[in-house]
């Protein structure tokens, strides 16, 4: 059976780039984010045991692990779902805003027959009460797009610190 996981670390040690670093914009409460994350390759993060764990660049700079997954689906025609838990501990790109939060997340995809990811994209709402430091009461939304030719995991989204 074929797994994100195993096809993730596949496709991210063929390249990784160097980090472009962006700016956070806030707008109305909500403050928009941007960046790369990519496999930690070279087992820098150490902070959690993790199924898969990527670092961070841009207007998040730390360590994302993903804790726990589930395939929801895994068709013939190489149609993937995959759903489960992660934690980000880190800072923001200011360096002095840290601390961690927890997501969900659906990731979805197509492989062709050869195993190799065609596309992938995700979704992480982050879970209600699961700040720390001062990341205390954030809530929001990252999103991810694989680029299957870098194997850099390009993010965007948006949060609120309360």
């Amino acid at each position: 059976m074929k797994t994100w996981l195993r096809k993730a670390i596949l496709v991210v040690t063929g390249g990784i780039a160097a980090a472009a670093i962006a700016s956070p914009v806030s707008a109305a409460g909500n403050t928009q984010m941007s960046g790369e994350g990519v496999f930690d390759a070279n087992g820098e993060c150490t902070g959690l045991p993790s199924l898969f764990t990527m670092k961070m660049s841009g207007d998040l700079v730390g360590c994302w692990y993903t804790t726990s997954f589930d395939v929801v689906q895994e068709t013939p025609s190489g149609i993937y779902m995959e759903r489960g838990t992660e934690t980000f501990i880190g800072c923001l790109a200011d360096g002095t805003t840290c601390g961690t939060f927890s997501t969900t997340y659906k990731f979805t995809a197509k492989y062709a027959p050869s195993g190799a990811e065609i596309h992938g994209r995700c979704q992480h709402p982050i879970v209600a009460g699961s700040g720390t430091g001062d990341f205390a009461g954030i809530s929001g939304r990252v999103d991810f797009k694989d680029d299957v030719t870098t194997g850099i995991f390009y993010y965007r989204g948006h949060f609120k610190l309360n």
